[in-house]
């Protein structure tokens, strides 16, 4: 369920989408201002976690003969360390977790910047964003697959890693999201 930095625009859009949905709330200076701020949050966070896991492959690597000599799972390893500097970092390593900390970091920078108004507790809007992001994560996999079963219907088959195949990927995934009501 790892997000990419791909997907930050889209998730930025669709918690700002739902907030302008809201009935109670207002999005103060329209919707792109608050899409580029809720970026801005996700983008650190990914950010964050591409540091930690840059030092985790490092330390690995310094390791790498006496990890090939005891036939040492790397995958593992490879989790158990990142658990293990996670704190470092200040990196949540449960999804809950970090998604329950972004939605309250977008919630508290929206406040903040005076981007959004809203006539109800500050925990039904954190519990939103929170629910927004979780169905974007579950959508996501849902969108992927339609994607890739339109693409295997081409005639002309496309070579998966090769730019032509990522544009057209994305072109696809946008006009899913658009069908979805996600852009």
């Amino acid at each position: 369920m790892k997000i990419g930095v791909s997907h930050s625009r889209y998730i930025a859009n669709k918690v700002a989408t739902d907030l302008a949905s809201l009935s109670f709330a207002k999005l103060t200076k329209g919707l792109e201002v608050v899409v580029a701020e809720i970026e801005i949050i996700i983008l650190a966070d990914l950010q964050n976690e591409h540091s930690l896991e840059e030092r985790v492959r490092d330390m690995m690597d310094s390791y790498e003969d006496e990890i090939e000599y005891n036939f040492v799972d790397e995958r593992e390893l490879f989790k158990m360390i990142k658990k293990k500097l996670a704190s470092q970092y200040n990196f949540l390593m449960s999804y809950d977790d970090r998604f329950n900390n972004l939605s309250y970091q977008i919630l508290s920078t929206l406040l903040q910047k005076e981007l959004l108004e809203f006539r109800v507790n500050d925990i039904q809007i954190k519990s939103m964003i929170f629910k927004s992001i979780e169905n974007y994560i579950e959508d996501r996999f849902d969108i992927e697959d339609k994607v890739i079963e339109k693409m295997k219907k081409y005639k002309r088959k496309l070579i998966v890693g090769t730019d032509e195949y990522y544009i057209m990927f994305q072109k696809l995934y946008e006009n899913e999201l658009k069908s979805k009501g996600g852009l």
